[in-house]
């Protein structure tokens, strides 16, 4: 197939609530979405950048233009024989991935919709439903903390990941713990930390939380590995993770027991599914990982999600959490049981709502 046009939409929308990490405090979320078209079929894909360059060197004004002036004249009129190919073609282009994702997740969608399969099913998928988690940001108090907790675990949600940094690390542990004796919790640092930390994580042992991941510098695996070394918790990695290589080389060493897979963070789902086999291979589990995601993103998380190798509830959360308007038509939601299902149509399953996006959108280029 070769794509014969490509359009970009700058949308921002307002979070219900401020989301607070060791890095930022998140109030708003500005996405590019990407659709391509190809002989009357449509695909669309999403890119995570960030406002400010706190999680990765992108935001979405490099994204907009990496996309312009370099990704897509160099995909348009191409010949793409399967979604792939996307990666092959752009892979000259270094750093980037999150403009490469964007557009190359488009490609999937575009590609699994002209096979009549959903993308689940296309990239090899194995469930019709995934196991959820949610994410919740850094509280002003441990009380705070809790009652966010509570309304989320009556919301169905198997397991909580909570944000923590320097100063709100030990207490919020330990106050988890007392006030939930059996929850499974992970605690996610977002690189806040340097080895000689190493004793705040030798007490935040004696909680049981699931895994910490990031603990150390977004680009490292030796300190992780001598970290791991020194506490029962499991490390999981995720900014240090940015393609199956990394992948390999961070399990070889004892870096890290589970890896977060981040569509996004990884240049694409194609790349994204050769950190999962590689870590399957390795008998080691992988969840998918969340970046605030609209209603597109949100869905193409889902389907990678529904490959076997992810086994651990990831950061796939309802719609309703995070924006009060949607850009797809069917939100997703969770189940009693703390499932989320794998939309059964075509490409990713939901009805992208193109009306409202024009209408919203701050920006738009044409590119044929």
């Amino acid at each position: 197939m070769k794509l014969e046009r490509v359009e970009l939409f700058l949308v921002r929308l307002p979070l219900k609530r401020p989301y607070e990490t060791s890095m930022a405090v998140e109030t708003h979320e500005s996405h590019v979405l990407v659709r391509v078209e190809s002989e009357g079929a449509v695909g669309w894909g999403e890119s995570v950048a960030n406002e400010t360059p706190w999680y990765s060197g992108e935001t979405p004004a490099t994204v907009w233009l990496i996309l312009e002036e370099v990704l897509v004249p160099q995909l348009l009129g191409t010949d793409i024989a399967h979604p792939r190919d996307v990666s092959a073609h752009v892979g000259w282009v270094r750093d980037d991935p999150m403009a490469k994702a964007a557009i190359e997740m488009a490609v999937w969608d575009l590609a699994a919709k002209r096979a009549g399969v959903a993308l689940a099913r296309f990239l090899g998928g194995t469930r019709d439903r995934i196991p959820c988690g949610v994410a919740i940001g850094i509280h002003p108090t441990v009380d705070a903390l809790i009652a966010r907790i509570e309304e989320e675990l009556a919301g169905g949600y198997q397991r909580v990941k909570l944000k923590i940094k320097p100063g709100k690390d030990v207490a919020v542990a330990e106050a988890v713990r007392a006030r939930f004796p059996d929850l499974p919790f992970m605690l996610d640092a977002n690189s806040a930390y340097a080895l000689s930390d190493a004793p705040v994580f030798e007490r935040i042992d004696a909680t049981r939380p699931t895994m910490i991941e990031q603990p150390l510098a977004h680009d490292d695996m030796i300190d992780h590995a001598e970290l791991a070394k020194r506490i029962r918790t499991p490390i999981c990695l995720d900014e240090s993770i940015r393609h199956a290589e990394d992948a390999r080389k961070a399990i070889g060493i004892g870096a890290t027991r589970i890896v977060n897979i981040k569509a996004g963070r990884v240049g694409g789902i194609a790349e994204a599914v050769r950190v999962h086999d590689t870590c399957r291979e390795r008998g080691v589990p992988v969840w998918c990982g969340g970046m605030l995601e609209m209603g597109i993103g949100r869905a193409h998380n889902v389907h990678l999600a529904s490959l076997p190798g992810f086994t651990l509830p990831g950061d796939v959360a309802a719609s309703s959490r995070y924006f009060a308007t949607e850009i797809i038509g069917e939100p997703f939601a969770i189940e009693k049981d703390g499932t989320m299902r794998v939309p059964a149509g075509a490409g990713i399953g939901v009805t992208v709502l193109e009306g409202t996006i024009r209408k919203i959108a701050l920006r738009h280029a044409e590119l044929r």
